[in-house]
């Protein structure tokens, strides 16, 4: 079954998250991954807001945790630790 890579960030240091965007996006695409919502108009109904919300689709569950777990993807992610505050979690799609 597809799976949906779900972000929810607040960016604290533009600069080097954008280092951590520039990689990242080459790591999704690797595992097959591919966004459908990068940063977009947004409305918060429960829970806390964060102003960046990312979604990317990915073929199953096992491709996206391998797309964290990735050199590439860690290399990108060490430029988003302590440049955001963020939450990441992958959920499988009932199609």
């Amino acid at each position: 079954m597809p799976a949906l890579w779900i972000a929810h960030v607040t960016v604290t240091d533009a600069e080097a998250y954008a280092k951590y965007a520039e990689l990242a996006g080459p790591a999704i695409a690797k595992h097959g991954g591919r966004f459908i919502a990068r940063g977009g108009r947004f409305v918060q109904l429960e829970g806390r807001e964060r102003p960046r919300n990312v979604v990317a689709t990915f073929p199953d569950v096992d491709s996206a945790v391998a797309c964290y777990h990735s050199p590439e993807y860690q290399e990108a992610l060490g430029h988003a630790r302590g440049a955001s505050e963020r939450e990441l979690m992958v959920v499988e799609t009932t199609e």
